[in-house]
């Protein structure tokens, strides 16, 4: 059950229903019809190109020292995907972006995200935002993926430059 064992809407118990062929937390009470249907949230990522490389970046809040894309949520404030990615590459890095190419869409089932990749060519300086804690400038025919999410992203854009990217151990260490 996903977490939810009350209807947020009307306080009554949730039970699994059949809705959609899936089964789904559902309110008990027929006259409240409170469904949770728990849709994917939403993620841009980009593959940022800046002075002849890849920028991966650190996460202050990973447990791990594994650096990767520039990602975040798709703000309901948000003109559309590309902005929103050329936004967070502003906020996570301090560049700005020339512009966002789509690379496709990924399922990250783990956090129940559907991540909208794009390369973005970006200039400037790099001046971290208050996430990250580090970052690297790798380069293309030197890059490794992760064999999840965002790292299909990277595979998949560094092929249609002409590389064979290799994917990392995982899980990452």
């Amino acid at each position: 059950m996903h977490g939810f064992r009350f209807c947020p809407q009307c306080g009554g118990p949730l039970h699994e229903q059949d809705h959609g062929g899936l089964s789904r937390p559902a309110c008990a009470d027929a006259r409240c019809g409170f469904v949770h249907w728990d849709n994917p949230v939403p993620v841009v990522a980009a593959v940022v190109e800046h002075e002849g490389g890849i920028i991966l970046a650190h996460n202050k809040l990973w447990p791990m020292r594994f650096f990767g894309l520039i990602t975040g949520f798709l703000e309901k404030s948000d003109p559309s995907p590309e902005q929103a990615v050329q936004r967070e590459v502003m906020e996570e890095l301090g560049l700005v972006a020339t512009g966002a190419h789509f690379i496709g869409h990924y399922p990250f089932p783990r956090q129940n995200q559907i991540i909208i990749a794009y390369h973005v060519p970006a200039e400037g300086e790099i001046v971290l935002g208050d996430e990250l804690d580090e970052w690297r400038r790798i380069a293309f025919d030197q890059a490794l993926y992760w064999p999840v999410g965002t790292g299909f992203a990277l595979r998949d854009w560094l092929r249609t430059r002409g590389h064979d990217p290799q994917p990392m151990p995982w899980p990452a260490g």
